[in-house]
């Protein structure tokens, strides 16, 4: 007999629910729910394009929608589908995309006197609103607790949690102050299916916690509260109210209450398993072992690995965060991440893109890649920076912009098109480099979302540009999948789930297909990456002293020498 665990996965603009087979992870059904407030589902402000908030009522609605439509199409499929044979359900979000709640756990926006503010809604993960304060916040820290920042790459972001708080305390202090916590998305929904999401009860996520809110165990969890005073006055008061311990999301925070149990037509003996980020679950989804680099690619990118926890391992500037747990027990989750690539990508088609190339966006898409599969590397003699929204990693500053170079009166848009795609391959080269300069080797690359399956061209180019292979998985929703896995985790071998992560890897993950790097290609790109640095550190760090009069010429070179065969 099959059972199934239910993958509820919350993204940017969309949540989804997966049912997926224990026995092999195959997913059954699925539905997909847009989130219907703002646009596309986010609450943005046109005199700041820093804001971009959610409503918490979204995720209530999409979780109703997506796990009851989901159940009618896998009884539709499969008539001997049971509901009765779920055994878990697991949950993966944004973050940091913090919540201001009251003591109940209740949102404030679902208050009357919050109702139409953004502060009092879900900050989302690329809310930038607090970016001053995230530049305090590692001045301060450097000052005062290096420590902090170690564990973090060096630099505090302003998408994580501490400054998106101290930003609501100073431009918000009407919802700051009626906040008695505030809680991740990924520790609000899974509480919300148990039926008890008072703040002080809530088995909080290690990941969330670890990589966004500078917790460790270390110093005693959370930072103390003479630095956070230090910070703002009166900022530390808040500390005792959010959280003293945090979980991997093997361990389960309970059942489904009853309430849910009818709403969604399953029962309460469902397991609810702690949750976690869509991009530490998506590793887990792919397969993630100890030399595996998973990049799990959208409008942004996140890049993840683990280490063993019982063997050394070297700090890394730069990067997202070194967290124990926050990938899977027993060992560190070391986080990296692009702040946009798909969304470069949309951007240029819909912005940019003449109706030449095709009258929708699927038609641009398509003759772009035909057109610029034609070219060889550098036959452009064009070169792009991937900062159009800040760089993550491992510059992490959010002030950086986009630059190509190299554009003539002759230039195509399909032309800018292939440089876009190598800018952004470029940018994940220099967090493979970061990664491996300080002693994690990376074995493998296994890619997954909507751009590593369907955009062949995309996949070629990175695998020429790292000089190694690019895996795909064989899941389309890999950070679902990795929910499911915990909830079967979390439901334990007796209700006919898992003992560990890692057997459930072993029975559920699998790659569909290889693309090899192309030796002539990545030899080329070996020079075009060389000027790539030479920009990226040029206009990325305040070290750097030189002239950059060569990258123009360099770059005429390169395409010169390619045309001429």
């Amino acid at each position: 007999m099959s059972k199934y665990c239910i993958g509820l996965d919350f993204g940017t603009n969309s949540c989804r629910s997966v049912i997926v087979d224990l026995n092999d992870g195959q997913e059954l059904a699925s539905h997909v729910f847009p989130y219907p407030s703002g646009e596309a589902g986010i609450i943005v402000d046109q005199k700041d394009p820093n804001l971009a908030r959610q409503n918490p009522a979204d995720y209530l609605e999409g979780i109703k929608v997506t796990i009851v439509e989901a159940l009618k199409k896998a009884a539709q499929i499969n008539p001997e589908f049971n509901p009765d044979d779920v055994i878990g359900i697991g949950v993966d979000t944004t973050g940091s995309s913090p919540l201001p709640v009251d003591e109940q756990g209740v949102p404030l926006c679902s208050n009357p006197p919050f109702k139409d503010n953004p502060a009092a809604m879900v900050w989302l993960w690329k809310d930038h609103t607090g970016f001053a304060e995230a530049g305090e916040i590692t001045k301060k820290a450097a000052e005062l607790r290096p420590q902090y920042l170690a564990k973090i790459g060096g630099v505090y972001s302003s998408e994580w949690l501490w400054s998106k708080i101290l930003h609501c305390k100073r431009t918000a202090p009407d919802v700051y102050n009626a906040a008695h916590s505030f809680v991740e998305i990924c520790d609000y929904i899974p509480a919300v299916l148990t039926g008890d999401t008072n703040p002080g009860k809530l088995k909080r996520s290690i990941c969330a916690a670890g990589h966004k809110a500078m917790y460790n165990h270390h110093w005693g969890g959370l930072p103390d509260e003479e630095f956070l005073n230090a910070l703002e006055p009166g900022l530390g008061g808040l500390r005792n109210r959010l959280y003293s311990e945090a979980y991997s999301s093997e361990e389960r925070i309970g059942y489904l209450s009853q309430e849910w149990a009818d709403k969604l037509g399953l029962n309460t003996q469902v397991a609810i398993a702690v949750g976690a980020f869509d991009a530490h679950m998506g590793a887990v989804g792919a397969g993630i072992q100890t030399g595996t680099l998973v990049k799990i690619l959208g409008t942004s990118t996140c890049d993840v690995m683990i280490w063993p926890n019982r063997e050394k391992l070297a700090d890394i500037p730069g990067v997202c965060g070194i967290v124990d747990g926050s990938v899977m027990g027993g060992y560190f989750g070391i986080e990296a991440g692009q702040s946009a690539v798909g969304d470069i990508f949309l951007w240029f088609v819909n912005h940019l893109v003449p109706e030449t190339y095709g009258k929708t966006q699927d038609e641009k898409f398509e003759n772009l890649a035909r057109a610029a599969s034609k070219l060889k590397p550098g036959e452009s003699g064009l070169l792009a920076l991937d900062w159009n929204n800040g760089n993550r990693t491992i510059l992490v500053d959010v002030r950086l912009t986009g630059l190509l170079i190299g554009q003539t009166l002759h230039t195509e848009p399909h032309e800018i098109y292939r440089a876009l795609i190598e800018g952004t391959a470029f940018g994940a080269l220099t967090i493979i480099d970061r990664i491996e300069e300080y002693g994690v080797p990376i074995h493998e690359v296994v890619n997954c979302g909507g751009l590593a399956s369907k955009n062949d061209l995309l996949m070629q180019i990175y695998a020429d540009i790292t000089g190694r292979p690019m895996k795909i998985s064989a899941s389309d929703q890999t950070p679902a999948l990795g929910a499911a896995i915990f909830a079967a985790v979390a439901a334990g071998e007796k209700a006919g789930g898992y003992r560990d992560v890692d057997t459930a890897q072993k029975a559920m993950c699998r790659t569909s297909r290889t693309f090899e790097p192309i030796a002539e290609n990545h030899k080329i790109y070996v020079e075009l990456y060389r000027l790539y640095k030479q920009l990226h550190d040029a206009f990325g760090t305040e070290s750097w002293s030189g002239q950059m009069y060569n990258v123009m010429k360099d770059l005429l070179e390169i395409r010169d020498s390619i045309r001429k065969g």
